[in-house]
């Protein structure tokens, strides 16, 4: 009996503490549960959502772009792709052949395809190709059933209506590459666009918009179920630019396949109506993706589709910087309007001898005369006496010689050479010489079509700094009711205006004149009258021997070696509106070949004026001068 006692009171004190052991191990499991469930439960929550739900961006509508009067230049539409989802195909090599038989796939592009493939899971869509026509569409659809893993889809790509025609002002899209991005997660979606060149680049993040978000639900292997919730973006800012699209379009038909730029803007606020370099390049192109073949077309065209040439084409000015000199000049006082001087057809400094184009001369010359004419010898004298420095300020308050910040990128300054800046350049002294050479607009001096444009502004509105402009206004998609910007008060650059009405009468008898260098192509619509300036800007060394046995025509010269044509002017003759300049890379004479092309231009914008009714009353008759010498060509 003792022992059984024992053993039953080792066995209670054993059921005890194994109970008691129990009792505690259940206590704390119960308590690490409420600990998890309840205290921690709203955290443990959204972990397990987070594993299970899934945030996607949706990549929001880019913003269009519109000319002044509301017409687009740059919008979306409906892009068809063709994808192939591995999983869904036991053979990737036998669909992309099949789909091969049915629409035209390149080696490069399979390739492509193959190496994605390997980088993503089987489950995610690869794109195949883009931007496809619906006629291949519908092929892939009829033929879907022999091609497995092959499938279309619907989205949105950039599309510029016009094509070529105003894509030196618009750039293009293209897709992110590693140097763009910047931690924007917009930027990393599959196939998203952003603006690589033009007003697509200057507006980028405004067009842009914003993104919006989807939650799908996913499972352990990353592979979506169903969607919970899709909350769409904001679309992009409309962008309104200064440009007349329909003007752009003449202009750039106007200027056909010569390599040439025209800058058309209202002398009064800036506005920038046409932008135009020629030849142009489709920036549709460059949205689907260029081929090889085609940026090398681009890139070895010896008529530079790809520059920007009225914002970064630089040329000596010609005759058009005559203007220019007259100015320093009158306000120097070394000359008056009424100073006459002697033209024999050359001038003679040191050992060197400087050419009018006039080898007869033109004789006896004042400033008007001189300008009307384009006569060189006078302006050598004028420029001789006035000096490099005076000349160089005067063109700088004109707007030459700097960057005039149009927005849009890649545009140069040119050059406005003194004393001072040959010095540091070329560690030499300036020349007399050089001198001569800056009066008729050649020698070191540059500029760019959009500050001729600028200049002949300045001159035709009363001397205001007008400064150029392509945006109008840029309108946030909730914004309802947008506020205008106003148009800036310029100020006075600080010309006599004497001296600027000696100027446009100068200006009005080159093209009305018939002694004018442009009489050819003066309007004659009373009330459209135009008055300018003509150029020819010499890219080779006469030779001594060509003057005496006669100079070659330039359609005997070979295209590089033929001259410069420039023309600027504005329009109407009695309260101006519009300034105009051309350039056409070695079309010839700029009495022949660039002054047609600018009377066209400011009759066609003239045309289009919605005030016409208040800016087409004819202009008051002017007195142009008499000359026994009459300008050829």
């Amino acid at each position: 009996m003792h022992r059984d006692g024992d053993r039953y009171k080792i066995f209670s004190r054993r059921s005890i503490v194994l109970f008691g052991g129990k009792t505690v191990l259940l206590s704390g499991l119960v308590g690490r549960m409420y600990y998890l469930q309840i205290i921690e439960g709203e955290k443990y929550k959204t972990l397990a959502d987070e594993n299970r739900i899934s945030l996607k961006l949706i990549a929001p509508k880019r913003g269009r772009i519109l000319d002044r009067f509301g017409r687009p230049m740059a919008v979306n539409q409906q892009n068809y792709r063709v994808l192939l989802i591995p999983e869904n195909t036991k053979d990737v090599d036998f669909s992309l052949m099949q789909l091969g038989k049915v629409i035209p796939i390149s080696s490069h592009d399979v390739q492509r395809v193959k190496r994605e493939i390997k980088r993503r899971r089987r489950f995610l869509p690869v794109i195949i190709r883009e931007n496809m026509v619906w006629e291949d569409v519908a092929r892939i659809e009829v033929n879907a059933a022999e091609m497995p893993g092959i499938t279309i889809d619907v989205g949105e790509t950039r599309f510029y209506p016009d094509g070529t025609q105003a894509a030196s002002v618009l750039g293009y899209v293209s897709g992110v590459s590693e140097k763009d991005l910047t931690g924007d997660p917009l930027l990393e979606l599959p196939g998203f666009r952003i603006g690589k060149a033009g007003m697509e680049k200057v507006h980028d993040l405004a067009l842009r918009g914003k993104s919006g978000i989807t939650q799908v639900e996913v499972n352990a292997f990353g592979r979506q179920i169903r969607e919970l919730e899709r909350r769409e973006g904001l679309p992009g800012a409309e962008t309104w630019l200064t440009i007349d699209m329909e003007l752009q379009k003449f202009v750039t038909k106007r200027l056909g396949d010569e390599a040439a730029s025209a800058v058309v803007m209202d002398i009064h606020t800036g506005e920038v109506l046409t932008l135009a370099s020629t030849p142009t390049f489709d920036p549709n192109a460059f949205n689907r993706g260029l081929s090889q073949a085609e940026w090398k077309a681009l890139a070895s065209n010896p008529r530079s589709p790809l520059n920007n040439k009225a914002i970064a084409g630089q040329y000596s000015p010609g005759s058009t910087f005559k203007m220019v000199v007259a100015l320093a000049a009158l306000e120097k006082g070394v000359v008056t309007a009424n100073s006459k001087f002697f033209c024999t057809g050359e001038l003679e400094l040191g050992d060197s001898t400087f050419h009018c184009w006039e080898r007869r001369g033109h004789g006896s010359m004042d400033m008007l005369s001189a300008i009307t004419q384009s006569c060189d010898v006078y302006f050598y004298e004028i420029a001789k006496r006035t000096g490099i420095d005076r000349i160089s300020a005067m063109a700088r308050r004109l707007g030459m010689g700097q960057i005039l910040d149009i927005e849009l990128a890649g545009e140069k300054k040119g050059l406005m050479p003194t004393r001072a800046w040959k010095k540091k350049a070329k560690r030499v002294s300036w020349q007399q010489g050089e001198t001569l050479l800056a009066g008729i607009g050649q020698g070191f001096i540059l500029t760019t079509p959009l500050q001729l444009a600028v200049m002949t502004a300045r001159l035709a509105n009363g001397g205001k700094a007008v400064k150029p402009h392509l945006t109008k206004q840029v309108v946030p998609f909730d914004v309802a009711d947008p506020v205008v910007p106003e148009i800036p008060e310029f100020k006075s650059i600080g010309i006599h205006p004497p001296h600027l009405n000696m100027i446009k009468k100068a200006m009005g008898a080159v093209s009305n004149s018939p002694y004018g260098t442009a009489y050819r192509s003066r309007i004659k619509e009373p009330g459209f009258q135009l008055a300018g300036k003509t150029g020819t800007v010499q890219v080779r060394r006469i030779t001594k021997a060509e003057r005496e046995t006669g100079v070659k025509k330039n359609k005997d010269l070979e295209w590089r070696e033929r001259d410069h044509a420039l023309f600027v002017g504005y329009a109407p003759l009695k309260n101006p509106r519009y300034a105009v300049s051309v350039v056409v890379e070695h079309g010839g004479g700029g009495s022949s070949i660039a002054a047609p092309i600018a009377k066209d231009i400011l009759m066609e914008v003239q045309r289009r004026d919605p005030s016409r009714g208040q800016s087409g009353k004819a202009a008051k008759s002017h007195n142009f001068p008499n000359s026994t010498t009459v300008k050829k060509g």
